[in-house]
C-alpha cells in the first residue's frame, strides 16, 4: 500500500484538520466530527448530509452557500455515528427544520435514522430522505436495495438551492424524493481501491478484466468480463441506465401525522425519448479527466440514439472511492424546476458557478 498517510488510523482527522485550514470559510468540528457552514442557517431548511470518507469531494466538498449546510464524514467507507449527525443538525438548525439526504447503504440510513429521532426530541422537525440510484443491482450483499450513486450530487445541488429560495420542510422533502426517482446510475471499475485501515485491494482483478456494476466501498461488481474499450464500456452503462425499467420498492420515510416512521412504496420513472437530463460522468478517482472526456463522447451519441438531449453536464471528480480507476455515469431527468435549481449560484469548495 502506497499512500500519503501518517497512520492509518488518523487518516480522516488528519484530512479534516487540512480541509478545514484550506477552507477557513468553512467550519470543522471534532469529537464528534462534523463541518458546517460558517455563522449557522437562519430562518430556512438546513440541508445535512454524510457518509464514509472516502468519497471526496462528496460530502464535505459540498458544504457552502447553495448546497449542504453540513456533512458528517465517518472513517473511511464507514457510516457517521448518530451523534455525528446529531451534533450536526443542532448547529445548522436555523428554526424551519432538517432535511437529511442520505445514500442508500444500511448503516447510513439507520444512523441518520436514529439522529432524527434525537433531533425530534430536541423540538427539531427532521425528513429523510433516500437516494437509491444504482441501476447495476436491486439487492446486494452490501446494502439493501440499490445503492446511492451519483444522484446525490445533483440532490444537494438542487435542494441546497431550493432551500435557499424559502422551500419549506415539506415542499423540500418531496423534491428530493422527485430528483432520486429521476436519477439513475451506473459504475465500473479497471482496478480495485485500498483502504488505509485494510492496506490490500478490497478484490482481484487482472490486468486484462475490469468490474461492471461496482459500488462505492470497493464492493465487486455485478459482472466480471475481459477489459473493452471505452467507447464499449460507455455503451454498456449508458444503454442500462436508459433502458432501465420502473423500479419499485419501498423506501421508509417519517409520518409527520402519524408521528411514525413508515414503508412508503416508491417508483422510478423511465427515460423517453424527448427527456431532457442533467449527466455527470465521474472518474472513480484514479481515472484521468482527459479520459472521461472519451466517455462524455460516447455517452452523448447514445444518449442522442435514444432521443435523451444532455442540457447540463459535469465531467470530472465527484463521488468517487479513493484511488480506484473507473468511472460512473450519472443521468437525471430535468424538468423546469429541476433545472432552474441547479443552474442557482453555488458556492463550496468543489462546484462553484454563478457567484
Amino acid at each position: 500500500m502506497k499512500k500519503l498517510i501518517n497512520n492509518a488510523e488518523d487518516v480522516t482527522l488528519e484530512q479534516l484538520k487540512g480541509f478545514g485550514l484550506a477552507h477557513p470559510e468553512i467550519e470543522v468540528h471534532f469529537d464528534p466530527n462534523y463541518v458546517a457552514v460558517a455563522g449557522g442557517v437562519q430562518n430556512r431548511v438546513a440541508v445535512v448530509s454524510g457518509g464514509g470518507a472516502g468519497h471526496e469531494p462528496l460530502h464535505g466538498g459540498y458544504v457552502g452557500m447553495g448546497m449542504l449546510d453540513a456533512a458528517c464524514p465517518g472513517q473511511t467507507f464507514t457510516s457517521p455515528t448518530p451523534d455525528q449527525m446529531y451534533e450536526a443538525g443542532k448547529a445548522v438548525n436555523g428554526g424551519k427544520g432538517i432535511l437529511q439526504i442520505i445514500k442508500n447503504y444500511t448503516g447510513d440510513v439507520l444512523n441518520f435514522r436514529m439522529a432524527a429521532d434525537l433531533l425530534r426530541d430536541e423540538g427539531i422537525e427532521v425528513r429523510n430522505v433516500v437516494i437509491d440510484d444504482d441501476v447495476a443491482l436491486k439487492d446486494s450483499l452490501y446494502t439493501a436495495g440499490r445503492r446511492g450513486l451519483g444522484t446525490t450530487v445533483i440532490a444537494e445541488k438542487v435542494c441546497g438551492a431550493a432551500s435557499q429560495e424559502g422551500y419549506d420542510l415539506d415542499q423540500l422533502a418531496a423534491l428530493c424524493k422527485k430528483v432520486n426517482i429521476h436519477g439513475k446510475s451506473m459504475g465500473m471499475a479497471l482496478t480495485p481501491c485500498t483502504t488505509p485501515q485494510n492496506g490490500t485491494p478490497s478484490f482481484e482483478l487482472a490486468d486484462n478484466e475490469m468490474e461492471i456494476g461496482i459500488g462505492i466501498h470497493g464492493e465487486p461488481g455485478t459482472e466480471r468480463m475481459p477489459v473493452k474499450s471505452a467507447d464499449e464500456i460507455t455503451e454498456i452503462l449508458a444503454t442500462r441506465i436508459l433502458e432501465d425499467g420502473a423500479y419499485t420498492r419501498e423506501l421508509t420515510e417519517w409520518d409527520s401525522e402519524k408521528g411514525d416512521w413508515v414503508d412508503v412504496e416508491v417508483k422510478d420513472i423511465t427515460f423517453q425519448s424527448g427527456d431532457e437530463v442533467i449527466a455527470i460522468v465521474n472518474s472513480m478517482g484514479a481515472t484521468p479527466i482527459s479520459e472521461l472526456y472519451t466517455v462524455y463522447a460516447k455517452l452523448a451519441e447514445v444518449a442522442e440514439k435514444h432521443g435523451v438531449k444532455i442540457v447540463r453536464k459535469l465531467i470530472g471528480h465527484y463521488i468517487t472511492s479513493l484511488e480506484m480507476a473507473g468511472v460512473s455515469i450519472t443521468l437525471v431527468k430535468a424538468d423546469e424546476e429541476i433545472l432552474r435549481l441547479y443552474d442557482a449560484p453555488v458556492n463550496t469548495p468543489a462546484l462553484r458557478w454563478g457567484v
